[in-house]
């Protein structure tokens, strides 16, 4: 599962199109730090020659912030999320995903740029510090029609600037993304702001963040490095019982249940998104041998990893 450049996704769009990169290109962006632009689904829509649900479910080198307006699916990590109406998906880096059009009603806008366009020294912020883009995070959010019309607002003003000769728009356009980002953090669940200083509390979120830290796995040669409960207890400097307890008071699951848990998660993402053999797959989530995956697969989902992979959703 290779991880998709912003050139690879201005390859893929002008393919699908059958257009030109240059003509989907920003003019003076070359000039900027970082990359950005902006389109309206509805327009992009329009010019494709393929369909548009042959999106490639992929990890992607660049941020997307998509305002969805039409009824569709959002695949984010191994979570299929029904749109109705409207909603916003804060897309990352980190979290492969692919957003699947159900009906020809498509009118939402997105952006796409890279993390340097939003450089600490441009806004202040550090992405990947923000609880919208966090690993284990899944920003996408059901929205009023109020509010889409606002966002709607937001992207016209970003298209009007990308369309302007002022000499400093792309400062203008990296207030309109923070704007964005802020309207999202808004939305966030209330749990996501808990920054206690309770040490219990605190363990137990620093365990989960690395935890998520390891995923997604990008290529069969990349192997996660802690796989059991001791490896994260001595990464903490806790002892191994300690950070067993405070988990089960914090999360209701042990330290186990959660590796556990999350190594399965991702061993069907790539077992269903990647054409990886098995014992690739195996190697890359700490398994040595392919026997020992296969049972520890079959215990907790009490099918084997074949069965998975050939089941038809």
């Amino acid at each position: 599962m290779k991880a998709l450049t912003i050139d690879d996704f201005y390859k893929d769009t002008a393919r699908a199109t059958q257009e030109n990169v240059d003509s989907l290109l920003p003019p003076g962006i070359k000039k900027e730090i970082g990359h950005f632009n902006v389109f309206s689904v509805a327009d992009l829509v329009t010019r494709y020659k393929a369909d548009p649900r042959t999106m490639v479910y992929n990890q992607r080198e660049y941020y997307k912030v998509s305002l969805i307006r039409g009824k569709s699916l959002v695949e984010y990590a191994d979570k299929v999320i029904e749109i109705e109406k409207y909603a916003l998906l804060f897309a990352t880096p980190k979290i492969p995903y692919r957003w699947v059009p159900l009906n020809e009603e498509q009118k939402g806008y997105f952006c796409v740029f890279t993390g340097d366009f939003l450089l600490p020294s441009k806004s202040g912020m550090v992405l990947d510090d923000l609880p919208l883009f966090r690993p284990g995070a899944c920003p996408v959010f059901q929205i009023s029609e109020s509010q889409a019309d606002n966002m709607v607002l937001i992207y016209k003003k970003m298209q009007e600037e990308m369309a302007s000769a002022y000499l400093y728009k792309y400062d203008l356009i990296r207030n309109f993304l923070m704007e964005m980002i802020h309207n999202g953090q808004k939305l966030e669940p209330i749990t996501t702001y808990n920054y206690t200083h309770n040490a219990s509390a605190r363990i137990s979120s620093l365990f989960i963040e690395l935890l998520e830290r390891q995923f997604p796995i990008a290529a069969p040669e990349q192997k996660i490095s802690l796989r059991t409960a001791k490896d994260y207890a001595e990464r903490l400097s806790v002892h191994s019982n300690h950070l067993n307890k405070v988990l089960r008071e914090n999360t209701g699951k042990t330290t186990t249940e959660h590796i556990t848990n999350r190594l399965i998660q991702e061993a069907k993402i790539l077992l269903k998104q990647t054409d990886w053999n098995i014992s690739e797959i195996a190697y890359s989530l700490g398994f040595e041998q392919l026997s020992h995956f296969s049972s520890f697969f079959k215990k907790q989902t009490s099918l084997s990893p074949l069965e998975i992979r050939n089941q038809i959703v």
